[in-house]
């Protein structure tokens, strides 16, 4: 089966949207100040829906709104006026999960397509039978699936009904993200898009007639993390992911960087593209391999898509792994290949950068010859925002990003 599915990359603002776009995204989805699930984005407020939506349709990408909460009586009075501007400014698809919502977006947006968020946990044909009976255009999938389990809700589904899935990002610990741990312990109602993701806390046991003497559950010398999971990563699966028949490949990541969203997008479109070009003999370009591991992430694992996928999900402490960091944004590109960056980290003369752009594989370079605005080549470029030139033989992209492997501690 050699069919093109949808690449929907995360948009958590207006520069995460450019970038996943310049980077490859056939789709976007975003969210409004109120009711998404991703309280702590930047999201968009109404007149940068507007503009947003209107840079994606230019470009030929498609822009799904989130209005996935699980509201509460209180929530409703603002929700119509909402979905009406939601139509208005062109979106695609709404993303909806409660079936109140669900509802009122029939009758207020009645000209948006729906699609069922994983938050309503579909795990087989007759939970996806039934919205599409209610008229939903697709539903994304649950992610505690298979393979085998999603080839099956395939083949059970009319063909018209659109299947979506996540293949990579952040994973929960909750049964498709439905989860009360937040609100109980802080009061941040993870179900309104605002976790404080208490999975992710080192925990001990206390004893009730021992109160302040705390016990580890020792897993290993860096503490005890019981529900922290593993992130997730497909970039391997390509063609088990197109052979399913799944329609759109999501990536998590609203709240990560435009960085994150450049390199994880441009990754799994170099991949797509190239399995599409040749699916004899594909194999996936070692740089994809390389690029999701230059972002910030946790451990990677395969979800539940492969038989023994619920094991070894945990992950065992808190951190992350950044072995790279972006050290500075174009602000200028000539022709003659003379770019202009602004400063975000700090880079010694001599030392080795990666220049990131779109389609391409990552331009390897010693930095010599770089100055500042007056002429200086400096032996260090350390000052934030600082304007540095640098000489390419060839144009940078617009949306290049100049990166180098994190300095370690002395």
């Amino acid at each position: 089966m050699n069919r093109r599915p949808e690449l929907l990359a995360p948009a958590g603002d207006l520069e995460k949207m450019r970038f996943a776009i310049a980077y490859g995204a056939d789709a976007v989805y975003m969210a409004g100040q109120r009711f998404g699930m991703r309280a702590a984005a930047t999201n968009f407020d109404d007149d940068a829906l507007r503009q947003g939506i209107a840079y994606a349709h230019a470009r030929g990408v498609k822009c799904y709104l989130t209005v996935n909460i699980m509201p509460s009586g209180r929530d409703l009075p603002a929700l119509p006026g909402y979905l009406e501007l939601a139509q208005d400014v062109g979106a695609d698809a709404l993303i909806v999960a409660d079936v109140g919502v669900i509802r009122m977006a029939q009758k207020y947006a009645p000209k948006v397509p729906l699609h069922i968020s994983t938050q309503t946990s579909i795990l087989n044909a007759e939970a996806a039978n039934f919205w599409a009976d209610l008229g939903a255009e697709r539903v994304v999938l649950a992610r505690e699936l298979s393979f085998e389990e999603i080839a099956v809700i395939r083949d059970e589904t009319p063909k018209t009904l659109q299947i979506e899935a996540f293949v990579h990002g952040a994973m929960c610990i909750s049964y498709s993200g439905r989860c009360l741990i937040s609100q109980y312990m802080t009061g941040r109602d993870a179900n309104h898009g605002a976790c404080a993701q208490p999975c992710r806390w080192n925990y001990v046991l206390m004893e009730e007639k021992r109160p302040g003497e705390y016990f580890p559950v020792e897993e290993d010398e860096r503490g005890t993390y019981l529900y922290n999971a593993k992130d997730l990563c497909m970039i391997e699966h390509i063609p088990e992911l197109i052979e399913t028949g799944i329609d759109s490949f999501k990536i998590e990541g609203r709240n990560k960087t435009a960085y994150y969203a450049a390199c994880v997008t441009g990754a799994y479109r170099a991949a797509i593209d190239a399995y599409r070009q040749d699916p004899a003999g594909y194999t996936l370009p070692q740089f994809c391999r390389d690029e999701v591991n230059k972002v910030s992430h946790r451990a990677y694992y395969t979800g539940f898509y492969l038989p023994d996928g619920e094991i070894g999900q945990q992950y065992g402490d808190s951190q992350y792994i950044r072995e790279y960091e972006v050290v500075g944004m174009p602000v200028e590109c000539y022709a003659d290949g003379h770019t202009v960056f602004a400063l975000k980290n700090r880079i010694f003369a001599g030392e080795e950068l990666e220049l990131l752009q779109p389609g391409k594989t990552p331009y390897v370079f010693c930095a010599h010859g770089m100055v500042n605005d007056d002429g200086q080549a400096l032996e260090v470029f350390n000052v934030p925002q600082m304007r540095v030139h640098f000489s390419f033989p060839f144009e940078a992209d617009r949306y290049a990003i100049l990166r180098k492997k994190q300095e370690r501690p002395l």
